[in-house]
């Protein structure tokens, strides 16, 4: 797509958002029937977005951790007085009742699976981010959407970022920035554990069995159980495929940027190499558009080159334009113009717009409004049958961006991925590497069968 005529492929996007949440969840006409599959950390946070914004009637809640489900349980019964029931088997539970929305929340190496399973019982889904694990699971999610005709939200909550709107109509649409020549996207946060962590037995409340699924069964390590296992390519894609994505779709989605023509990248354990975690610590990644690149680059080791004020600070991206530069975090946007004039622009924590003096001090979440907002064009999105602000392929893009650029560090070459062939054309070994291999007895969805 050229970037002039992006602003109105995104007008009806921008105008839903545009809405007050309020008045969204006022257009609500049902309480939909929910079920979750994965009960961890942001499994809770999407289901309490949905039971907040829409009254959501909790019917089924499924974990492979016992912990998991308990605590999940006492979030739903501060909703409503009805008990879900519970599973480890995802499958059970898809066979136990109608689902009219199945939110996936587990580890990403669970997504597809569970995904396609949910779509093809008729639920619509809310779905975290990134979608898949391989380039082909995110085709056969698509795939099985579109199918099926279900909604799948991709939680990519920045594009219900009103915020963000406003900066770029302010400084992109309006030429105000100028010619855009690269757009660089960042992380320095520390997310990636330097730790030792040695083998361990499961504890009895996980079944690891079942959580390791499709991946290859390795020893258990305690951080897997939580958080942790983001630390480990089995069963994620590293900090590009954790933090990159929101960011990667974020200018893709404000510039109506579809495939980049190439991605590249290098990097590696550099520097914590003792660590346990086997994703890298260091990684540079470009994805080649016409006329400009988009780049990533995170590293956890070192001093950041960027001034901490908040962890915030260190996650975002740069639009470098002709005529300044325009920088985006989770919670502010700010203009430098390149003559030097003031820097201007906005952070969600200011009330009289100074961006130099706010106070980080006080504990709280500054992006419950956004999520809200996600949850509600979700909703419209389901009652219309249209696609929301999040739609899946949009999540598969960014998602497969960032496996692209690991398939690129790991065979040390650029890569052209063909979407009209789903093959790397003229690699027939990076196109072997487009999907995983699976541990039996699962199987690895198809496309062209799903």
């Amino acid at each position: 797509m050229n970037r002039r005529t992006f602003v109105s492929s995104l007008a009806v996007a921008g105008a839903a958002l545009a809405t007050k949440p309020e008045l969204l969840a006022a257009e609500v006409k049902t309480r939909p029937k929910v079920g979750l599959i994965g009960c961890g950390w942001f499994g809770g946070v999407d289901l309490k977005n949905l039971i907040q914004a829409t009254g959501a009637d909790v019917i089924s809640l499924c974990d492979v951790n016992q912990h998991a489900l308990e605590k999940t349980l006492k979030l739903v019964a501060s909703s409503q007085s009805a008990v879900p029931r519970t599973f480890v088997d995802y499958r059970e539970m898809l066979k136990s009742a109608h689902h009219d929305i199945v939110i996936v929340a587990t580890p990403d190496h669970w997504h597809a699976l569970a995904a396609i399973a949910a779509i093809q019982a008729g639920a619509d889904i809310y779905l975290e981010k990134p979608i898949s694990l391989d380039v082909m699971e995110g085709e056969a999610i698509v795939a099985a959407a579109r199918k099926y005709n279900r909604v799948v939200q991709v939680n990519t909550q920045r594009r219900s970022n009103r915020h963000y709107l406003t900066a770029r109509d302010k400084y992109i649409t309006s030429g105000r920035l100028g010619t855009i020549g690269l757009v660089e996207t960042y992380s320095y946060l520390d997310a990636r554990p330097a730790d030792v962590v040695p083998d361990t037995e499961p504890p009895a409340h996980l079944n690891y069995e079942m959580w390791t699924g499709p991946a290859p069964l390795k020893p258990f390590k305690a951080p897997k159980e939580e958080r942790g296992w983001r630390g480990f390519v089995d069963y994620g894609s590293g900090n590009i495929g954790d933090l990159g994505v929101h960011m990667i779709d974020k200018v893709r989605w404000l510039l109506g940027l579809g495939w980049p023509e190439s991605i590249f990248s290098t990097g590696g354990i550099y520097v914590d190499k003792a660590a346990s975690a086997t994703v890298t610590d260091t990684q540079r990644s470009v994805f080649r558009y016409p006329g400009f690149d988009l780049s990533w680059e995170h590293r956890t080791w070192g001093g950041s080159p960027i001034p901490k004020r908040h962890w915030s600070d260190q996650w975002g991206a740069r639009f470098v334009g002709k005529n300044g530069t325009l920088n985006m975090t989770m919670l502010e946007y700010v203009f430098t113009p390149a003559d030097g004039g003031p820097r201007e622009g906005f952070h969600l924590r200011s009330k009289t717009g100074d961006l130099e003096n706010i106070d980080f001090t006080t504990p709280r979440y500054d992006y419950a409004e956004v999520e809200t907002a996600h949850a509600l064009d979700f909703m419209k999105a389901r009652e219309t049958r249209s696609r929301p602000v999040a739609d899946v392929e949009e999540g598969h893009i960014s998602t497969a961006c960032c496996i692209l650029a690991n398939l690129s560090l790991q065979l040390g070459r650029p890569l052209r991925y063909d979407p009209k062939t789903r093959s790397i054309p003229g690699d027939p070994e990076a196109t072997r590497l487009l999907a995983r291999p699976y541990r039996s007895p699962w199987v690895h969805p198809d496309p062209e069968t799903v």
